[in-house]
């Protein structure tokens, strides 16, 4: 038995640029009756939305409705599948966060437009927020996403500043 079998993968990862993440695999499964590319497209998606609910280690109730909600509307699918995406992605971002961030941001930076990656720094911040205010901790792993996904800072200062309100670092004063 080898060591990726024990710890619960089916095969070893493959190594090099067009190498998957075991995340955007298990939900692309989920959801294989749609087309592969949006399928891996909202997985990836799904993922990061996690990662940001999960930066301070707890992902709260009004943080997964957010994330249902966003998967919904901007992945075009049913209530059901986004439910699977969000519990999926939770469950993922928990488990193996550290070791998979970066590759599952590295694969929604190869396969998302600009506009597409702009959208997804908003709804970030939509999750951050979902609790009436976002963290600096948030805030930190919005900065680290945008930094993965090759967006400039005056793009991550704009879409930051439609939620300036909800910041927590400006709060209070």
């Amino acid at each position: 038995m080898s060591l990726w079998t024990f710890l619960g993968f089916e095969t070893e990862p493959q190594r090099g640029a067009a190498a998957e993440t075991e995340s955007v695999r298990k939900v692309v499964q989920a959801l294989d009756h749609m087309d592969e590319a949006h399928a891996r497209y909202i997985a990836a998606f799904g993922y990061i939305l996690g990662r940001v609910a999960n930066a301070d280690l707890k992902i709260s109730p009004e943080e997964t409705t957010a994330m249902e909600q966003i998967i919904q509307l901007r992945g075009g699918i049913p209530e059901s599948e986004a439910i699977i995406v969000v519990q999926m992605a939770k469950t993922r971002a928990s488990l193996f966060g550290g070791t998979e961030n970066f590759l599952v941001t590295r694969e929604f930076d190869r396969i998302a437009t600009r506009e597409q990656k702009l959208a997804l720094l908003d709804c970030l911040f939509a999750v951050a927020a979902a609790e009436g205010h976002i963290s600096v901790t948030e805030d930190n792993e919005i900065k680290q996403i945008s930094q993965e996904l090759h967006l400039d800072h005056p793009d991550f200062i704009a879409v930051r500043s439609n939620w300036r309100n909800e910041l927590g670092v400006l709060q209070g004063l």
